[in-house]
């Protein structure tokens, strides 16, 4: 019997793959589903219909759940905003990718903090692409000089890309040009050796991957 997980994937999966063959035949997309407002059964679920990687907002939230469930092999990814009270305790937890690194001052401090541990961490630039005061991040006009200062400064980081969050607006042309943006800073950014551009949720996935995106952050769409 399909379980409900399954029908809601393969939805995605579906909906995903006829944008992605549209625009590029040869784009890989990686899925992170977004578990910050659901308990480890779910994630559970999620990992049994082959899901692997899976994002959380909340540095306690993410150490519950790796703790819960760290005998599956499981690639965790931070999404949320950090605090800087709480960068030894992400580091510990060891993400595969923190995407939410908003400014060079907040990658200097994170690289301070894995220098003394003697760690390094994979980390994207999150850019404001939609110019929004309530977004972090930085902006378009400034990302390939910080991108640049993060590598050269930040020798503990290990940039792989660049995040944003599509424009908080019911007119499609405003986030999409949003994701444009991004992409194109990304595809700037590719000879600095950027892999990934996470860019789309569950509202506006589809529109993502036809503006670039090769990795997707969905959450409420897969755990409603």
């Amino acid at each position: 019997m399909v379980s409900l997980y399954e029908e809601r994937f393969d939805e995605i999966l579906i909906n995903i793959e006829k944008v992605r063959l549209e625009v590029n035949q040869h784009q890989i997309i990686k899925i992170i589903a977004v578990s910050k407002n659901v308990d480890s059964d779910a994630i559970q679920n999620m990992y049994n219909i082959g899901q692997r990687a899976f994002g959380e907002n909340r540095v306690q939230d993410y150490k519950i759940k790796t703790e819960l469930l760290n005998e599956l092999p499981l690639e965790w990814h931070f999404i949320g905003r950090l605090q800087t009270n709480k960068i030894n305790a992400l580091i510990d937890l060891n993400p595969t990718l923190m995407h939410s690194c908003s400014s060079l001052e907040m990658a200097q401090e994170i690289n301070k903090r894995l220098h003394v541990k003697g760690k390094t961490m994979n980390v994207l630039l999150q850019i404001n692409s939609a110019y929004e005061e309530q977004k972090a991040g930085v902006l378009p006009e400034d990302a390939f000089n910080v991108y640049e200062k993060i590598i050269s400064t930040c020798k503990n980081i290990k940039l792989k890309g660049v995040m944003s969050i599509g424009a908080h607006s019911d007119d499609e042309s405003l986030v999409k040009k949003s994701f444009q943006i991004t992409h194109a800073i990304f595809k700037k950014l590719e000879s600095k050796g950027a892999k990934y551009c996470s860019m789309g949720m569950s509202s506006d996935y589809c529109l993502a991957v036809e503006c670039g995106s090769n990795m997707l952050r969905i959450g409420s769409t897969l755990f409603k």
